[in-house]
C-alpha cells in the first residue's frame, strides 16, 4: 500500500523561483530513493478560516505564499528508508548540504507529517 508524506510552508513570495528550483533539486534526491510521485503546489486560493487556516498553521505573513508538498512512497518501509539514507546523504551529498543549497523559507514552521490512504479515486 502506498505511503503519503505531506507537507505545508510558508515561502516569502519573492522567493518563488527559488522554491521552484529547490524543490526541483531535491525532489530529484527524494526520486532516486523511490518515491513514486511529488507534486509541489503554489498556493493560489487559500481563503483565511474562521478558526484555523493555512496560512495560520505556518504563521504566514503577507508577503508569503503557502505551499503544499506531497511525495508518494510505494510503502512505508521505502519512505522509512530513503529518509535513513537521506540522513547520510546530508553528510556527503552537496545538494543536502543548506549551506551550498539553503532552503528558500524557514523550516522551522514547516508543518509534515506521513500518512496512509484510506481512500483513493482515480480515472
Amino acid at each position: 500500500m502506498s505511503y503519503i508524506d505531506g507537507f505545508v510552508i510558508a515561502v516569502p513570495t519573492a522567493n518563488r523561483d527559488k522554491f521552484i528550483k529547490h524543490a526541483n533539486e531535491i525532489d530529484a534526491i527524494f526520486m532516486e530513493l523511490g518515491a513514486l510521485r511529488i507534486l509541489e503546489c503554489w498556493g493560489d486560493d487559500v481563503p483565511d478560516g474562521k478558526l484555523t487556516d493555512f496560512r495560520r498553521s505556518v504563521q504566514a505573513t503577507a508577503d508569503e505564499t503557502v505551499a503544499f508538498s506531497w511525495i508518494e512512497w510505494p510503502d512505508k518501509a521505502t519512505r522509512d528508508a530513503a529518509f535513513v539514507r537521506m540522513q547520510e546523504m546530508m553528510k556527503t551529498d552537496p545538494r543536502m548540504n543548506p549551506e551550498q543549497n539553503p532552503v528558500p523559507f524557514d523550516g522551522k514552521r514547516m508543518i509534515f507529517g506521513g500518512f496512509v490512504p484510506v481512500v483513493t479515486l482515480e480515472k
